[in-house]
């Protein structure tokens, strides 16, 4: 009974990571559960095919602790010629009733918040995403020193072809 169960553990195993075919870049870095306002998380991009079009997402672990219902995040590209493309985006976190969305069987999360679509790039050389949060309570103008509940920040790259 054991070596089956092992058996069948292995295979679902393998099912999962082979549906995965998409994914080009997928790495995370660990913000200890409270993202400080300072604490810029870089990702330095692998080589990508000037041919090819991707889909980028910003990936985020938070758990209950956060108190919020949206995230707001700075992303900015490096592309290879120094040119810097700057998004201030806003992203639904939570449900009405309050209940974290995103994926994840526990009070950990995981949502995949779509960057980019389609995106191409043409240079060669090297290019460096750097994400930061933006968040501040309603009615504040200084922004948060501190984003509890956020365990890890990820950025995704996926292959449309």
């Amino acid at each position: 009974m054991k070596i089956k169960n092992n058996i069948l553990f292995l295979l679902l195993a393998l099912v999962v990571i082979s549906c995965d075919k998409k994914s080009v870049f997928d790495e995370y870095k660990s913000v200890d559960n409270s993202w400080h306002k300072d604490s810029i998380v870089r990702f330095k991009l692998p080589q990508l095919d000037k041919n090819k079009k991707y889909d980028l997402f910003v990936n985020i672990r938070n758990n209950n602790d956060y108190p919020y219902n949206n995230i707001f995040l700075i992303v900015s590209m490096e592309q290879p010629n120094k040119k810097v493309l700057v998004d201030t985006l806003e992203y639904q976190m939570a449900n009405p009733d309050g209940t974290l969305m995103g994926e994840g069987f526990s009070d950990v999360k995981l949502s995949k918040l779509i960057y980019k679509e389609n995106a191409s790039f043409n240079l060669k050389g090297d290019y460096t995403i750097k994400i930061q949060h933006a968040n501040r309570q309603t009615g504040k103008i200084v922004g948060l020193q501190n984003l509890k509940g956020v365990s890890d920040v990820g950025f995704r790259i996926e292959s449309k072809q």
